[in-house]
């Protein structure tokens, strides 16, 4: 089996958003931690928690949004420090690259010396990492998580592999099965036999199975690509990152189409880019067949984004806005063209279709997607992306299909936002309402969140007034009261009525409307 050196760096997804591992910090995605600091470890949390109970074991957590899109450009970095030293830098994912370790382990004089000379040279570069070596890309992986790295000897991987918990597959159901089972070290899987397991778990069973046994995860060794594979855009004028990363994904489309057609999964993806200035920028990523057209076209944008020349006089960088004041998203000079190519390939395994033989819901969805842009423009079609925010109708950004969310989202935390259960409906526009008092008058709120008396009627626009049975709030905002042009105050209240409609309500300057419903 082929050596394999890997660099991993730990805690990844907060490192990304910029928190210090000293500090207790943690990464959320969802409403549950997607990844934390060693100092929050160290108070109790742990990977998958509810935010809540992290928050209560550890009460100074400092939270952010995961951005998966810091996460692949900053990584970059790390794989040019590596880069340096070793050709053919394989990135699997943000926060884990590969190489095959004959080559450096042979020009460096042995795989402990190759070891630490990489993880100095990231270390130098602004990162924590640790860095092993091991038959195969699993085996090395849990390598370099071993206290900044070691050296598996070869033929050992197996015997390092079997003391390690199931979890470590990353394959929950099949670690809940095999737990039941009482079997609950990898050890304790390779030892059943093969035949059985492919037989009772199926072939994602058996892949689980070659991995906890140190082997390959594919029987077949991949083969090199043919050239007919590659798939290429050429720009006329240089091309800027949007529209670049809008060909990626077309690009990737057809690269897809095309090696199901030639019974082949791709395994690395190499993605070059041809710059107007001369540069061609390269870099392999893991795909196993799994990513997807738009996992494709994000990874061409953080190609691009991490991009460094080292022209003489030029300290810029894409994704920032320079000194002339020019477009902060545009690259330097252009992109002439854009090249992916499949850089090895296996026979693939195959894929689950419908009942009638007809290709996957996401596929169609995504073909006519692309059909639909090409006909309305990159914008004609978006789809909602979930962020932080106070009301309802802010925190729920529209995004054209095939870009990524904004990096500049707002963090908390927010004061005055209402609480769970979210509203169901939120109008384009606010729906004008008026709310009485039980005498008839209006209902107001001071400057101090006194209400003149409690909600007894509500009339939304031109309908009559509906009693309302149950009423809270109110829940007071003052926002950007530092810029009296755009300082605004309101409060808002949640109300239910005898016909059974509940609205979250908002007063603002004296005058009510509907911000939301619930359903």
């Amino acid at each position: 089996m082929s050596r394999v050196l890997v660099v991993w760096c730990p805690d990844w997804p907060a490192t990304a958003v910029g928190i210090e591992a000293s500090a207790p910090g943690a990464v959320v995605s969802d409403g549950r931690i997607a990844a934390c600091t060693s100092a929050a470890r160290a108070e109790g949390v742990r990977r998958g928690m509810r935010v809540r109970d992290a928050q209560r074991r550890c009460p100074d957590l400092l939270v952010r949004t995961r951005d998966t899109d810091a996460e692949g450009r900053m990584f970059l970095a790390v794989a040019a420090a590596v880069s340096e030293l070793t050709p053919r830098v394989e990135v699997v994912r943000p926060g884990l690259c590969a190489v095959p370790a004959r080559g450096p382990t042979t020009f460096y004089g042995g795989e402990e010396a190759a070891r630490v000379l990489l993880q100095d040279a990231v270390v130098e570069a602004g990162f924590d990492c640790g860095v092993g070596v091991a038959d195969g890309l699993f085996a090395a992986e849990l390598a370099a998580r071993v206290q900044g790295g070691v050296v598996v000897p070869p033929g050992g991987a197996a015997a390092f592999l079997a003391p390690y918990p199931m979890s470590v597959l990353d394959r929950p159901e099949l670690t809940d099965l095999l737990d039941r089972l009482g079997i609950r070290t990898l050890g304790d899987f390779a030892a059943l036999p093969a035949g059985h397991v492919a037989g009772r778990f199926g072939a994602d069973g058996a892949l689980a199975h070659r991995l906890a046994r140190g082997e390959p995860p594919r029987p077949v060794a991949p083969s090199a690509a043919s050239a007919d594979l590659t798939v290429r855009a050429d720009f006329d004028p240089p091309a800027q990152s949007e529209e670049v990363t809008f060909a990626a994904k077309r690009l990737a489309g057809e690269l897809h189409e095309s090696l199901a057609e030639h019974g082949r999964d791709c395994v690395r993806l190499s993605v070059e880019i041809g710059m107007a200035d001369g540069h061609v920028l390269h870099r392999l990523w893991r795909h196993d067949g799994a990513l997807s057209a738009l996992a494709v076209a994000e990874r061409v944008r953080w190609q691009l984004s991490a991009w460094r020349t080292d022209i003489p006089g030029r300290s810029d960088a894409p994704g920032r806005a320079d000194a002339s004041g020019h477009d902060e998203d545009a690259v330097w000079g252009g992109v002439v063209w854009l090249e992916l190519t499949p850089d090895q390939l296996v026979p693939a395994v195959g894929s689950q279709d419908a009942l009638w033989g007809q290709s996957g819901v996401d596929e169609r969805v995504s073909r006519a997607t692309d059909r639909i842009q090409a006909l309305l423009g990159h914008g004609g079609v978006t789809r909602p992306v979930l962020v932080d925010g106070r009301g309802p109708g802010e925190q729920v950004f529209k995004v054209p299909v095939g870009d990524l969310p904004p990096r500049e989202i707002p963090d908390g935390p927010w004061p005055g936002r209402v609480p769970a259960p979210a509203p169901a409906v939120v109008p384009p526009e606010p729906l004008p309402a008026a709310v009485t008092a039980p005498d008839g008058a209006q209902v107001r709120v001071s400057a101090r969140c006194a209400v003149s008396g409690p909600p007894a009627y509500v009339a939304v626009g031109e309908a009559p007034p509906d009693a309302v049975t149950g009423w809270t709030g109110p829940w007071p905002v003052a926002e950007r009261w530092w810029e009296p042009e755009r300082a605004r105050r309101r409060a808002r209240f949640q109300v239910t009525t005898a016909e059974g409609a509940a609205y979250l309500l908002a007063v603002e300057g004296g005058r009510w409307h509907v911000e939301a419903a619930y359903e």
